[in-house]
């Protein structure tokens, strides 16, 4: 398991009676829900269910109209390096791949000879060394999100959020980004991420969150989900059913 460097560890991530609205329309409702560091959690749900949304609350971008959402240590933040976030599409400077990750680890106060060479390191292990130069938003949609993945993996983070990383990529580049989060897992980061490929899902969870309607309707394990669903939302779900 990654950890801080005091050894602790910031999971479990405990939301309770979370809520979010705008201009009078409730998004997310109630939402009661604990994330442990074991396992993958996918979290799956119908268009405007909440999903993307309840990632960047977890992730600090956001804060809760009601409720609270905490780690072990403290309330959630923006821009603490323990946990890192890739969106569907990656977020890039106007600078070269190497830039990009050196300018994040300068974010984190990392001294100059460590930047280089966790940056280095980091290029190397997942092969984007012949990219390094390349301007990081001339580089093909899969090449950038690999560059995304790369740099969030160069934080050492001890959770990654992960908001639809593959919807734009062909079966090739989703390929790349899923052994990327193999790597992040068996590197021992708590991997909570957003999909609507049911197939993807299969692949890479260890327990489902789904929500319905900005609520959570159901919590399980992978297996289960898949197999016997408890919730009629759920079970619509699976079928391919609209949710109204």
């Amino acid at each position: 398991m990654v950890s801080a460097a005091d050894g602790s560890s910031i999971l479990p991530l405990t939301l309770r009676g979370v809520g979010y609205g705008v201009a009078g329309r409730v998004l997310l409702d109630a939402v009661d829900l604990e994330i442990g560091p074991e396992g993958r959690t996918l979290i799956l749900g119908a268009n405007g269910a909440g999903k993307s949304l309840l990632l960047r609350l977890c992730h600090g971008l956001l804060q809760p109209g009601a409720g609270s959402i905490r780690w072990s240590d403290g309330p959630t933040r923006a821009g603490d390096p323990r946990h890192a976030m890739v969106f569907q599409r990656p977020i890039l400077l106007r600078r070269s791949a190497r830039a990009n990750i050196l300018h994040a680890l300068a974010m984190i106060g990392l001294p100059a000879a460590e930047r280089r060479y966790r940056a280095e390191e980091t290029l190397a292990r997942f092969g984007l060394g012949a990219l390094a130069e390349r301007p990081a938003r001339v580089l093909s949609g899969g090449e950038q999100q690999r560059l995304a993945m790369a740099r969030a993996w160069s934080l050492r983070p001890q959770v990654l959020f992960l908001d639809e990383p593959t919807a734009a990529l062909d079966p090739a580049g989703t390929r790349a980004v899923e052994e990327m989060i193999a790597a992040f897992a068996e590197g021992g980061t708590k991997i909570v991420m957003t999909t609507h490929d049911l197939a993807q899902a299969r692949r890479l969870a260890d327990e489902v969150v789904f929500l319905h309607q900005g609520r959570l309707a159901e919590r399980t394990g992978a297996a289960e989900f898949f197999d016997m669903p408890a919730s009629t939302p759920a079970r619509s779900f699976l079928k391919g059913e609209l949710p109204w």
